[in-house]
């Protein structure tokens, strides 16, 4: 069955049920590589999907139009995701030109080292398919270098690449096939920004304000990932903006890791402290919760409280590695502190402090830690703590 946006423009990607790591992120839901067809007087084919999905969208284009009576391509996104089946899909269709960006056009060779009828579009190019008109835009480092976005101006459908995207495999193609602002698609759309487009909030931002300045209105969005906006279209940019400027929300996590349980108990009272605050606390152990699901969480949250056992004069490996995923997202505008438990070195608060200031994240502890296993007195200290770190640095 072919699943059509709008007059002759129709979706032709793949689902992929069976995905459940993308690159360390957890794809729990599975996720779809949509590609799409337009007919026209110059037929053309808006992305491709990773290689070896490229028979099933080829045989979905098929159903629709001749492959040979493709004119034009447009390649939105250099990875693999998009681009994989490109070097297969160019030998069978054998188009006339490649759009893509200067710096896709760069990337695009470096990867397939092919001699292909590139055209470079830069923001504002336009080009005529016949009755109707693409014009492109260029969004450097969201989230690669090399990637934009189309327009097709009749029908007032953005192509988004990955902007606006989820990780979600589906029968529904279209966000008003399920209920308004459904949780768990909003959850995975939520997920996404985070582990992916969490660093880049500043451009986020510039772009929804060249956006507006373009004068550009949409009854379609239709991302790269997940299900396509023809309803939901206010909601999901107000989200990104509100993402995009990192306000945080009055909530506070506690991300720990332990060995002997010491840490743990800390945790827990820091735990019990910030719920007498009246905020929302919530509890990840590192080896319990996935990484990209923390993550999540921390895109909003006010306040990280971050815990490991000294081992070996060092971090716990599950701490130092979430850490080390945390600072390349370069969360914002969020308080922090770090405690826990040690034998006989202890350097494990003083080396999350460190990490926690690269970040540039407001230290607002010198950090907590104990001996072996802590006490009543130490655990009622830590609970009293989480409570008055709430109350210094989360407003309701």
């Amino acid at each position: 069955m072919t699943v059509a946006l709008a007059p002759g423009v129709y979706w032709v990607g793949v689902v992929d049920w069976n995905i459940r790591d993308f690159h360390g992120y957890l794809t729990e839901d599975g996720s779809t590589y949509n590609a799409y067809l337009l007919i026209d007087d110059k037929i053309t084919l808006i992305d491709t999907v990773k290689k070896e999905f490229l028979p099933e969208m080829l045989a979905r284009v098929a159903e629709i139009v001749p492959l040979e009576k493709i004119s034009y391509i447009v390649s939105n996104h250099v990875e693999m995701d998009h681009s994989g089946g490109l070097p297969e899909a160019v030998e069978r269709i054998k188009p006339e030109k490649i759009f893509s960006s200067p710096q896709g056009k760069a990337g695009l060779s470096r990867h397939y080292k092919q001699d292909w009828p590139f055209v470079e579009v830069r923001t504002g190019d336009q080009v005529s398919l016949g009755r109707r008109t693409l014009s492109f835009l260029e969004t450097p480092m969201l989230h690669w270098p090399d990637s934009m976005m189309t327009y097709l101006k009749e029908e007032e459908l953005l192509f988004s690449s990955d902007a606006f995207g989820a990780h979600l495999a589906s029968s529904e193609r279209f966000d008003d096939q399920l209920p308004d602002h459904p949780e768990d698609y909003a959850h995975q759309l939520k997920k996404y920004y985070a582990n992916i487009l969490m660093p880049f909030g500043t451009l986020v931002t510039q772009l929804l304000d060249k956006i507006a300045k373009m004068g550009l209105t949409f009854k379609t969005i239709a991302p790269d990932h997940g299900l396509i906006y023809r309803r939901n279209i206010d909601w999901v940019l107000s989200l990104y903006q509100k993402w995009a400027a990192g306000v945080p929300e009055p909530k506070a996590l506690v991300i720990y890791d332990t060995m002997w349980h010491s840490t743990e108990m800390l945790a827990q009272a820091f735990i019990q402290g910030l719920t007498d605050a009246g905020v929302e606390a919530q509890l990840h152990h590192l080896r319990s919760t996935h990484s990209s699901d923390i993550v999540t969480e921390v895109l909003d949250a006010g306040l990280l409280l971050v815990g490991s056992p000294t081992l070996n004069n060092n971090l716990f490996p599950t701490v130092s590695q979430f850490l080390t995923y945390l600072k390349g997202l370069r969360p914002k505008n969020k308080a922090a502190a770090a405690f826990g438990s040690f034998g006989w070195s202890g350097e494990a608060v003083k080396l999350i402090n460190q990490e926690l200031e690269a970040m540039k994240l407001k230290l607002v502890h010198e950090g907590f830690k104990v001996k072996y296993i802590p006490d009543p007195a130490e655990l009622a200290a830590a609970r009293k703590l989480g409570e008055q770190l709430a109350r210094e640095n989360l407003e309701s």
